[in-house]
């Protein structure tokens, strides 16, 4: 694998979706679970696969990813393993910005073609998911496929917001339609397990992973002015080429808007959850910090993850992830909520200051309750401050907050006053 095969993340658009958390920030670099980071998922998949060549093209805000990639993953001086962050530039040939996902990777060919390999593994940097791509890499050789797609079945209400595939016997995608509508899902079934049958997920949606053959690829992109691989490269492929499905049927979210950001973070508080931090044959990487246990007074935990260098003496957290260097005060309830932590640690001396004057120092105060709400890095919430998200709040954006559907997002190095409503 190591030679074959070469991974190419995709770093995504502004993240509009995803506002306020990408307003400083590119999607992949967006915390998840408290420690993580979400390009750490693909790069992860792709390590734990035996594939540890890896470019993440990206063109906004990507300081924080540089520098996250730079700190997490390093190789031995000894072999040819790296993660490279590759941002849009200019060139004397090309002077505009990634136009799309297949544009970004025809931008950045040059640097691609540099290395030896025959497949390209291309991924989204906005998924959550666990896979061995080995299989998927092996059947690609084995059907001498020009392009291979990893596909996860759907039922029908679900396969409306796809780009929906049809395959024949052998798993060769025949024909490809982009979202389509309910009236016409009955045509667009392929064949599944049984298990999956039973479930009524009888549609094969595209999960924008894609292998893609060497000199195919480069020709491909070169002769075309295609922008996107989604809705050209891959219909254009089908009507002319070898395209193969591989049907993945394990956990699989897009983290795409607020709402399924959220919902993929508390999922993970689940007693079992869909996707496994703990599987050890599965390991999530990330940067290696050096801190503290979190220390917890006076607190009753409930399906709760704590990161580390935490200091907690809340009342109650339930349903709830609290991430690195969190404080939070005395007689604090927290639920069905998403605490990113804190960059830094502020010094006892700041804190003894900020509470003399009544200002509210990194964290969340004292007998503060937060519900449906996911707290940003570097906030500073005041004392007996409520903020109770949900269906009853409309959508709005302020300097200090903004509420997407129903979940208030507290925005990065927001301050909320004492005795804040929301």
């Amino acid at each position: 694998m190591k030679k074959k095969v070469l991974g190419i993340i995709l770093g995504g658009g502004q993240g509009s979706r995803l506002q306020p958390l990408t307003t400083s920030r590119s999607k992949p670099a967006v915390p998840i679970a408290g420690k993580y980071r979400l390009v750490d998922i693909p790069i992860s998949n792709c390590i734990n696969s035996g594939i540890d060549r890896m470019f993440v093209l990206t063109q906004f805000n990507s300081a924080s990813l540089n520098k996250h990639i730079k700190n997490t993953y390093s190789f031995s001086f000894f072999n040819d393993a790296f993660v490279d962050v590759l941002a849009a530039e200019q060139t004397p040939d090309n002077s505009n910005w990634f136009q799309g996902t297949a544009d970004a990777v025809r931008q950045s060919m040059h640097h691609f073609l540099n290395h030896e390999w025959d497949y390209a593994l291309i991924l989204s940097g906005d998924q959550l998911y666990q896979m061995d791509f080995t299989d998927m890499v092996t059947q690609h050789e084995k059907s001498k496929a020009q392009v291979s797609i990893a596909t996860l079945p759907v039922n029908e209400k679900d396969a409306t917001g796809f780009g929906i595939l049809k395959t024949d016997d052998n798993n060769e995608i025949k024909s490809f339609i982009e979202k389509p509508s309910a009236d016409l899902l009955p045509e667009w079934t392929s064949d599944v397990t049984d298990e999956m049958k039973k479930e009524g997920r009888n549609h094969l949606a595209s999960m924008g992973i894609y292998i893609f053959n060497r000199e195919f690829l480069a020709n491909v992109l070169n002769n075309t002015e295609t922008m996107d691989f989604g809705g050209e490269i891959i219909p254009q492929a089908i009507d002319k080429h070898k395209v193969m499905s591989y049907q993945y049927e394990g956990y699989w979210t897009d983290i795409g808007t607020i709402a399924s950001f959220f919902e993929a973070n508390l999922g993970l508080t689940d007693d079992i959850p869909a996707f496994n931090l703990f599987d050890k044959s599965k390991s999530v990487l990330t940067r290696a910090r050096i801190l503290p246990p979190s220390k917890i007074s006076g607190t009753t935990l409930e399906k709760t993850l704590i990161a580390a260098g935490s200091i907690i003496s809340a009342s109650r957290i339930e349903h709830s992830i609290i991430g690195i260097r969190s404080r939070i005060g005395v007689g604090t309830t927290i639920s069905n909520s998403y605490v990113m932590g804190a960059d830094n640690y502020q010094s006892i001396e700041d804190v003894e200051a900020a509470k003399q004057s009544k200002a509210p120092y990194i964290g969340i105060g004292e007998r503060c309750y937060i519900n449906n709400c996911i707290v940003d890095k570097n906030a500073s919430i005041g004392n007996d401050v409520r903020i109770n998200g949900g269906t009853h709040l409309e959508d709005v954006d302020t300097p200090s907050y903004t509420v997407r559907d129903g979940i208030v997002v507290i925005k990065s190095k927001a301050v909320i006053p004492s005795g804040t409503v929301i």
